[in-house]
C-alpha cells in the first residue's frame, strides 16, 4: 500500500469495517498514468471541476468549461488546459502559483461516469499551446500523480442544452458578460475593456444585474 490514506482515513475505515475494501480499491483502481479510455474521456469533456488551495490554506473549487477537447492529454502523465478571461481575480491561477497541488474532477452526466485526479500544476503565458486557444490568457499544465474512477450511482442524469456562448470560438466575437456592464465596476475594468458596456447595450445597475441573475428564483 502507498501513503494515500492517512491515520484519519484509517480511523473511519476501521469504524465502518471498510479498511480491507479501501485497500482493495486502491490496489485495483488507483493508477499513475492515463489509460486509453481515460484519454478519450478527458479529450471529449467540455467541463471539469478544478480544486486548488489558497495562501491561507482554504480549499476552493472552480468550474472550467470549453468546447470538447479544450483539455488536452499531452501524454500519459500530463494534461493541459487554457485559462480564459474570468472575473479578473485569477484566483485559481494564483493558488496554483502559490501551492501547485490540484485536484480535477471530470463528470459525464449522460452516461453517467466520473474520473478524479491529483497532480502538480504550473501556469504559463508563454506555453506553446496558448496559440491553440482563442483569447486564452494562460495555459495550465498538470503533472498527474494519481488517477482513479468513482462509482457513478449518485450522479444525477442531465442533458446538455447548449454550448455557452461565452466560450471563445474562432471567427466569432465573444459576447461581453452582463456583470461587466454593472455601473459599480466600470472604473475598475482593465483599460482595454472600458468601452465594452456601451458596445453591449449600455451600463446597468447592480440591482438590474442581480434581478436578471436570479431570475426565476424570486418569482
Amino acid at each position: 500500500m502507498t501513503d494515500f490514506y492517512s491515520d484519519a482515513h484509517r480511523t473511519f475505515q476501521d469504524a465502518f469495517d471498510t479498511r480491507r475494501l479501501a485497500d482493495r480499491l486502491e490496489s485495483n483502481i488507483m493508477r499513475q498514468a492515463l489509460t486509453t479510455i481515460d484519454k478519450r474521456f478527458v479529450d471529449a469533456s467540455d467541463m471539469f471541476f478544478l480544486s486548488t488551495v489558497d495562501h491561507n490554506g482554504w480549499p476552493t473549487v472552480s468550474y472550467k468549461g470549453g468546447y470538447p477537447g479544450f483539455v488536452k492529454t499531452i501524454d500519459d502523465h500530463t494534461l493541459a488546459f487554457p485559462c480564459y478571461d474570468g472575473n479578473g481575480m485569477f484566483y485559481s491561477m494564483g493558488n496554483i502559483t502559490d501551492s501547485a497541488k490540484v485536484g480535477l474532477l471530470f463528470i459525464d452526466f449522460l452516461k453517467p461516469r466520473r474520473l478524479r485526479m491529483h497532480g502538480t500544476a504550473t501556469v504559463s503565458a508563454d506555453d506553446p499551446l496558448i496559440d491553440d486557444y482563442k483569447e486564452a490568457c494562460l495555459i495550465v499544465r498538470v503533472a498527474i500523480e494519481n488517477i482513479f474512477t468513482n462509482c457513478s450511482r449518485y450522479i444525477h442524469e442531465y442533458e446538455k442544452k447548449s454550448q455557452s456562448k461565452y466560450v471563445p470560438a474562432t471567427d466569432t466575437e465573444t459576447p461581453i458578460p452582463d456583470w461587466k456592464r454593472v455601473d459599480e465596476f466600470q472604473d475598475a475594468l482593465p483599460a482595454n475593456e472600458q468601452d465594452n458596456a456601451g458596445k453591449a447595450g449600455g451600463v446597468i445597475t447592480m440591482k438590474e444585474y442581480r434581478k436578471d441573475y436570479w431570475r426565476g428564483l424570486n418569482d
